[in-house]
């Protein structure tokens, strides 16, 4: 489908922060921005999708990983119960309808094992690295997404949010 044929995204997002027990995380290189890393990243496909359904339908877009299986059960994905409102950067506003120009972000974090395969969609990233969180964090280029990594340690220990 043509970029002039979709329709606008909706801007309302999850992000998730996919990681293993011993704090690697799961970083992307995006296919439209070279040297670009996050997490997996993703708007709703309808204004009344879940979200959590979004978390899941993005894990497996951009990753492979099935969430829900037995080796990443449903209970591995929480939702952290974070809000991120920010400006859409203006090189992605076209994606949008006219005159939006913020996304609210929801963050999750999703727990896999080490092992677990990782399949990415090449439209929409290029490589992917397991990084310590620290590491992590200094990759992100999105603010909100570093944010994210940087709080995953506490959720990892206290099981519950900052």
């Amino acid at each position: 489908m043509s970029e002039a044929a979709r329709p606008f995204k909706i801007p309302v997002s999850v992000l998730v922060v996919i990681h293993t027990p011993d704090l690697q995380v799961l970083m992307l290189e995006r296919a439209d921005h070279p040297g670009s890393w996050q997490g997996v990243t993703g708007s709703q496909d309808a204004p009344d999708e879940d979200l959590r359904h979004t978390a899941v339908r993005e894990v497996q877009e951009e990753t492979g990983i099935v969430v829900g299986t037995p080796q990443v059960p449903a209970w591995a994905l929480r939702d952290w119960q974070l809000r991120n409102v920010y400006a859409i950067y203006p090189v992605w506003r076209h994606r949008y309808a006219p005159g939006v120009t913020h996304n609210t972000e929801h963050v999750f974090g999703l727990q896999v094992p080490r092992e677990v395969e990782v399949r990415l969609s090449p439209r929409e990233h290029l490589h992917h690295e397991w990084l310590p969180w620290r590491e992590a964090a200094d990759r992100c280029f999105s603010p909100s997404n570093a944010e994210a990594v940087l709080l995953l340690p506490r959720w990892v220990q206290g099981g519950s949010p900052p």
